[in-house]
């Protein structure tokens, strides 16, 4: 993988916690890339709740009309 060369202006507080960090470039660029993928995954949940909300009464329609399906083919005498 390309590495590029990039200077940061991080607050005191932040700063601290790197402090003791042998390789700090990689445990940022780990930190990164692991905020990245949450975001990614919120954005998918919150896309695919508005998706299932917005076909809900449809799923609940479909559902109930193979509801009477169920028995089909079943002989009740066993």
């Amino acid at each position: 993988m390309h590495s590029i060369r990039f200077n940061l202006t991080l607050p005191q507080d932040i700063a601290e916690i790197l402090k003791g960090k042998k390789n700090k470039s990689s445990f940022i660029a780990h930190l990164l890339k692991e905020k990245a993928m949450e975001e990614k995954r919120r954005k998918l949940f919150y896309k695919l709740r508005e998706g299932y909300r917005t076909t809900r009464q449809e799923d609940l329609l479909i559902n109930k009309e193979w509801e009477s399906t169920l028995g089909d083919g079943l002989d009740s005498e066993g």
